[in-house]
């Protein structure tokens, strides 16, 4: 069959939740969040929360054959950093009221770094996460979708953002457009480098 990309619905939730829980464990910036961290209760304690946000207010594109689905992302239209402010306050009220939890930490760590490191140029397009299904890696899912959703920016005449997790990944991002900024994130205990990239069209 040959593989196609597609903006997730309402009717896709489900599946979408099953195809980004067992994706995303193993993504950098979510396998730091959940060192030593039981997956068994990520999965249905964060994944359906975070999926009906995005399904909510912002895009999910997803690449796959038929209804199988191989990759899953997020895309937000950015046209402030308001948001990323409150949920960066969201997050260290979570993380404060439950100060044992080591995830919940991480991710107020994150949210902080993404509030104040955001690029103040708008509007732009931002890719939140994307991940691929074990099974499915290498077959060019994520890079259907990158590519499919660059090409959308460039018609529209608006740029697009994202943080590339690995080398890999900004070797991906590259081969679709991308320039890396002059700077990185390091994120502490051993975290992941962010590489910030745009894709100006």
């Amino acid at each position: 069959m040959e593989l196609t990309v597609r903006q997730a619905s309402e009717q896709d939730r489900d599946a979408v939740i099953e195809a980004f829980g067992v994706a995303s464990v193993d993504e950098a910036v979510t396998a730091w969040v959940l060192a030593g961290y039981p997956v068994d209760e990520f999965r249905p304690r964060y994944v359906p929360a975070l999926i009906d946000r995005a399904l909510r207010d912002d895009e999910i594109w997803l690449a796959g054959t038929g209804s199988e689905i191989w990759a899953v992302s997020v895309w937000q239209q950015v046209s402030s950093v308001e948001r990323f402010e409150a949920e960066a306050v969201e997050a260290r009220a979570t993380a404060d009221g439950a100060p044992d939890v080591r995830p919940l930490q991480r991710v107020a760590t994150v949210t902080d770094l993404l509030a104040r490191e955001h690029p103040r140029e708008f509007p732009h397009r931002y890719l939140q996460v994307i991940v691929t299904v074990p099974e499915h890696r290498g077959k060019g899912a994520g890079g259907a979708i990158v590519t499919d959703r660059v090409k959308a920016a460039s018609e529209a005449g608006v740029p697009a953002f994202l943080e590339a997790s690995t080398e890999r990944s900004a070797r991906l991002y590259t081969r679709c457009g991308f320039a890396r900024t002059t700077v990185t994130h390091t994120l502490p205990e051993g975290g992941p480098t962010l590489i910030p990239m745009w894709f100006r069209g």
